[in-house]
């Protein structure tokens, strides 16, 4: 038996008995008494004190003869690694996918085999500009990254919540981000794009004129990452055991429907929760609530590919869902949390390159460079070749290969032979018949050159059918998302120069945007390289609204409560909201809870001061008179309701918080459809069902009209 010390109680501690603390490897569990492990060094010597240096006297200078000071201290110095240089405000969870169907017919790729497989997954949403202390709600791109641990290797399908980008060629991704980025001279604006070096470079790349219109629009700005699309932007190839390919793009579908907020909002939840986004994903996984997406494939042969007005290795480009149908073929649940942030979150590492039998590349010039970048990104970040080895990023089936050594190397191998062939009928050999191949392609143009395609010229048709794709609200979301970030851009001629690709787009954006900037003399469009098509149709599967769930499910209700507020009330409200599959939270004056008309204690959530509307999706104002009174002088009680109404909320209201509601300047005139008295519980069930609209939209107009 050995002895320690305890640095608080300077009393002997015994370490138990070692041979009965060891694990089932062999492994040493030492014990401070009980099941207080004891603490060591990182290479296992037991810790005495952890709470002074070791010094000369008292006073004296510190010994380089501490090892622990310095253990210590050398892993805290090095425990950040670099952040990403996009996407490097992220969430991850674990899940599963899993298959509706086998598609051997058009893919030999492990995870469609069979109907009911089910691959290990991990998923990784982003933002892109913001660094890792940005804030979630930026105007900005999701990433949409999804790795899977099939029987046959990673893959890795590295995506974003908009289905384009923009730029055709990979060479301006370095350009693209730098413009994207805080101007280098003063280290601002973080996590936004409303500044002149951005405008600058997309005023002089109308290739990314498609990408304008998205990321303008509300789905630069999701509710959550649940209630997101997800795409590999890319065409891909899926060949099947015949080497028949087939070309496909891939689509994330959420089963609870799309669902963003509205830029006032966004700002003022950045400021009461800059992690609502990260919140959400956990509590809706620890509560089990699991979010899912289903995955859709367009599929589409050559000739389909030489028939299509645009190029479809140009990814700046979309092919409409009315055109080229999604299949949904599987469901990806994301059911469990990381263990732990740093280890799964931030190592994880995507790499486009990352396929498996059955799954091939197409010649999107984006793509490729692509293919080339991950690699050396996953070194710098990871600091080692070997960043496979890590759990998260390790296959989860078996690995053989001749590679040795490198920094941080974990498997151990034995042997003799570390090349290949060898005589001495050892490590793995390569199999033509189960292992990947390349498609066999042949290449019509041999000439080396620095140049785009003819068929990537049009830069703006589908930037106009997308326009013309979503509703009046949807517009004009867009119009004021534009005037908001070209306001913020110093040098006027930037300005005009946008406003001239605005032109190209439509007419009238164009001449919203330049209402909103005060611009009187309209600037000539922009020359194109292709004329604006205009025969284009709407694509009704473009806009959110049109495409919203009939369902409150997976979505919060804020219910601000006060005491002596009626109890069957709540109570009906509590049933409701179970029922319909949604989540509720109190709000109230105080963080202790209220204490309801039947004597009930009701725990809050959220004090109101930190609780505001913006964080739900609906609310209820359940309050007795006297309380009230006594929100009438709150000013974060006004705020909860007024912004409520003018985020276009649907608001639910007992009768004794009519002067309240009043005071907050919702008086009856202004009291439209959106608005549910609760006269009695029976009215709770119609509240919801109201509630699955999402928002009032027809409120947009008498509040644009203020």
């Amino acid at each position: 038996m050995a002895n320690t010390t305890d640095p608080d109680a300077r009393t002997p501690v015994k370490i138990h008995d070692q041979e009965a603390l060891r694990g089932p490897g062999g492994e040493l569990h030492q014990t401070a008494g009980g099941d207080t492990p004891v603490l060591t060094t990182s290479h296992g010597m037991p810790v005495a004190d952890d709470q002074s240096s070791l010094k000369i006297g008292p006073r004296g200078p510190t010994l380089m003869e501490d090892v622990h000071f310095r253990d210590k201290i050398f892993h805290f110095d090095h425990e950040r690694i670099p952040e990403r240089v996009v996407h490097a405000r992220g969430m991850g969870a674990h899940g599963f996918f899993e298959a509706y169907e086998s598609l051997a017919d058009i893919t030999t790729a492990d995870p469609f085999q069979e109907a009911g497989r089910r691959t290990e997954a991990f998923v990784r949403f982003s933002t892109v500009a913001g660094n890792k202390g940005s804030f979630d709600l930026a105007r900005d791109v999701r990433g949409f990254a999804v790795k899977l641990y099939t029987g046959a290797g990673n893959w890795d399908i590295v995506g974003n919540n908009i289905p384009v980008f923009f730029i055709q060629d990979a060479i301006k991704f370095p350009d693209l981000i730098h413009a994207a980025k805080q101007e280098p001279d003063r280290g601002f604006p973080q996590a936004q794009t409303a500044h002149d070096n951005f405008w600058d470079f997309i005023s002089l790349t109308p290739e990314s004129m498609h990408m304008v219109m998205w990321i303008m629009s509300d789905r630069a700005i999701p509710r959550s990452f649940r209630f997101m699309e997800g795409f590999g932007v890319h065409s891909f190839r899926l060949v099947n055991a015949d080497g028949k390919s087939t070309f496909v793009k891939f689509h994330w579908k959420p089963k609870l429907g799309m669902q963003s907020v509205v830029w006032n909002e966004a700002v003022k939840i950045n400021g009461a929760d800059p992690d609502f986004h990260r919140r959400d994903l956990w509590d809706a996984i620890t509560k089990g609530d699991a979010p899912e997406w289903e995955l859709g494939l367009q599929l589409f042969d050559e000739s389909f590919a030489q028939a299509f007005d645009f190029d479809i290795l140009d990814s700046t480009k979309i092919i409409p869902e009315e055109i080229v149908p999604v299949r949904r073929v599987g469901r990806l649940v994301l059911d469990r949390v990381v263990d732990n942030f740093f280890a799964e979150t931030e190592q994880v590492a995507f790499c486009t390159q990352n396929i498996i039998p059955g799954v091939d590349f197409s010649n999107d010039p984006l793509l490729q460079g692509r293919n080339f970048s991950y690699l050396d990104t996953q070194l710098k970040r990871l600091g080692s070749p070997n960043f496979n080895e890590i759990p998260v990023n390790r296959p989860r089936c078996p690995m053989h290969h001749f590679q040795q050594d490198g920094h941080m190397r974990m498997d151990v191998r034995k042997g003799r032979a570390n090349y290949e062939p060898n005589s001495w009928k050892e490590g793995p050999r390569e199999d033509p018949k189960t292992g990947f191949s390349s498609l066999r392609v042949t290449e019509h143009e041999p000439d080396k050159l620095r140049m785009r395609p003819e068929s990537f010229a049009d830069h703006y048709s589908q930037a106009r059918q997308f326009y013309i794709s979503q509703t009046p609200e949807e517009r004009t979301h867009m119009a004021n998302a534009l005037v908001f970030e070209l306001s913020k851009v110093e040098r006027p001629d930037i300005r005009l120069r946008m406003l001239s690709h605005l032109q190209n787009v439509h007419e009238d954006l164009a001449d919203a945007v330049a209402a909103g900037l005060g611009v009187r003399d309209m600037p000539d469009p922009a020359p194109a390289a292709k004329p604006t098509r205009t025969d284009l149709p709407p694509s009704p599967a473009l806009s959110i609204v049109l495409n919203g769930p009939n369902s409150f499910r997976g979505r919060k209700l804020g219910v601000l409560l006060t005491d002596g507020a009626d109890a069957d009330l709540y109570a009906a409200l509590e049933k409701a909201v179970s029922a319909e599959g949604a989540m509720i939270e109190v709000i109230a004056p105080e963080i202790a809870g209220v204490t309801l008309s039947d004597g009930m204690l009701v725990p809050a959530a959220q004090k109101i001061d930190g609780g505001p509307s913006v964080l739900y999706d609906a609310v209820a104002i359940l309050t007795s008179a006297e309380g009230a009174d006594r929100l009438k002088t709150h000013p974060a009680a006004l705020d909860f309701i007024g912004d409520a109404y003018a985020h276009r909320k649907f608001i639910a209201w007992a009768p004794d918080a009519d002067a309240l509601m009043t005071e907050a300047g919702v008086a009856p005139p202004k009291r439209d459809a959106g608005f549910v008295k609760l006269g009695a519980p029976s009215d709770a069930p119609a509240f919801l069902k109201t509630c699955r609209d999402l928002r009032f939209w027809a409120r947009e107009k008498v509040i644009a009209a203020v």
